[in-house]
């Protein structure tokens, strides 16, 4: 390659990821037809894996055990030996750190992705060999909540540089969810029945304990029905504070549930009542694409992710009876909760699209390699 037209060709990637969702798969896609030298290493197991596969994408099937996957490493490096990568790009954080010590000794740039809050720390050993190592070239934020966290990491002159992240949303397209609504009668949900959904996995951070608490505060003749889908059916404590409830009854744990998009879109509501340390969750997401107005607590990028008022209601964590009354609200009156819903789908579709995830990456990607 000469050096002219190394200054105006797109730069070769590699791509490190694990079971990749259907928003990063097409985002895989969307920068090949834009034009980039894409493959992709990802775990043969995940759900777009044939899809990668029918594209031509797939350089080399891997899933990393950890993050000194001796074997997996090696398998990168020989990847690398094929083609003049000029940027790897990192998934998650095994990947990160396989890819780093594949390409020691290179000068290829390394790019991460955060979807979460939280588990980085100056402190911590194994951050240096993820997300502080100093070879680390970019951090690509899921939200401005996660971008903001990264920037407020201090140890007495250590910080992460701004010039270091940089925001880009995950992006979606309607077009992905054609899910029909699932019939809840399985639950002993009648069609007349006011339906909120939750879909998370069994972690205290989540919030069950909260959504559950506030069942309770709610009116006695706002009879509603609650969805606890996921592994969330395994905790006990959460079981036994449901059943103490005095709606019970109304009171239903699905267990994991590959069709949990189309339980949300025959909900009326879809509640997050997480905690702490949010990125954007695509439950929430999937809620909104289906017209199903969210209620949010103020965390993390969710209320990056849905306008208070607008989209879907934002309320404080760990307060159910705000909760309470979010829900109440959105029961009682079915023209604004249409309205939410609406707009919700609306948001996603304008100001969540994978075309904009796609050039702001393609965008990155140049700048980094001295080319516009």
């Amino acid at each position: 390659m000469t050096k002219q037209q190394k200054n105006t060709s797109l730069p070769a990637i590699l791509c490190l990821t694990d079971a990749c969702d259907r928003p990063e798969s097409e985002l895989f896609i969307g920068l090949k037809r834009a034009g980039f030298d894409v493959d992709v290493m990802c775990n043969p197991k995940g759900r777009n894996y044939q899809r990668l596969v029918d594209v031509g994408m797939v350089a080399q099937p891997i899933a990393l055990k950890n993050r000194f996957d001796k074997e997996g490493i090696a398998a990168i490096r020989e990847q690398l030996g094929k083609k003049n990568y000029e940027i790897i790009h990192a998934y998650n954080p095994r990947a990160l750190a396989c890819g780093l010590t594949a390409s020691k000794g290179t000068d290829i740039k390394i790019v991460a992705y955060r979807g979460v809050i939280g588990n980085i720390s100056f402190l911590n050993p194994e951050s240096w060999i993820t997300f502080l190592h100093p070879r680390v070239s970019k951090i690509v934020c899921v939200a401005d909540a996660i971008k903001d966290y990264l920037a407020n990491l201090k140890f007495l002159w250590l910080r992460i540089p701004d010039s270091k992240l940089q925001r880009i949303y995950k992006g979606h397209d309607l077009s992905w969810y054609q899910a029909e609504p699932a019939d809840l009668s399985e639950f002993g949900v009648q069609d007349e029945d006011f339906v909120v959904c939750c879909t998370g996995r069994n972690t205290p951070r989540k919030g069950f304990d909260d959504l559950i608490q506030a069942m309770r505060e709610l009116p006695s003749d706002v009879k509603v029905h609650l969805l606890l889908v996921g592994d969330v059916d395994k905790n006990e404590e959460i079981r036994e504070l449901a059943a103490r409830s005095s709606a019970s009854e109304r009171i239903h744990f699905t267990g994991f549930r590959t069709d949990a998009p189309s339980l949300a879109a025959a909900s009326d509501v879809f509640v997050l009542p997480s905690k702490e340390r949010e990125g954007l969750p695509r439950a929430v997401i999937e809620s909104m694409v289906y017209g199903v107005p969210p209620v949010v607590t103020r965390v993390g990028g969710m209320p990056e992710l849905v306008e208070n008022e607008v989209s879907g209601l934002v309320v404080p964590p760990s307060n159910s009876i705000e909760l309470a009354g979010a829900i109440e609200r959105l029961y009682r009156d079915e023209g604004f909760r249409a309205q939410l819903g609406q707009a919700a789908r609306e948001r996603i579709a304008g100001q969540f699209h994978t075309a904009e995830t796609v050039r702001e990456t393609s965008e990155l990607y140049k700048s980094l390699v001295g080319r516009s």
